[in-house]
């Protein structure tokens, strides 16, 4: 994962934001994934989410799971807090055969 300069959303702008966000700090797994997935599902192919979560579980099975769904992560940004905001990109849809 790469540590460099990255969009990071401002969780307080109300605003429409550019990308998607999903805020799950609060959230326990299977349940970070579960939410993660959701969100996904519901963006256009091509879309970006930035996750804000805490821990280094969430981090690496939201990590490992996403990849293994064809999404890409774009970045993974720790914050002041101690969460981290992780960007994915949702994967491009497969042209029918």
């Amino acid at each position: 994962m790469t540590r460099s300069a990255a969009y990071v959303p401002d969780f307080n702008v109300q605003e429409e934001p550019r990308i998607a966000v999903l805020d799950i700090t609060s959230e326990k797994c299977p349940m970070t994934f579960v939410r993660t997935r959701l969100a996904l599902d519901g963006l256009p192919p091509g879309g970006l989410l930035a996750v804000r979560l805490k821990g280094e579980e969430p981090l690496k099975n939201i990590s490992r799971s996403a990849r293994a769904l064809g999404h890409t992560i774009l970045s993974d940004v720790p914050q002041p807090d101690g969460s981290v905001v992780l960007t994915l990109r949702k994967k491009q849809e497969t042209p029918a055969s």
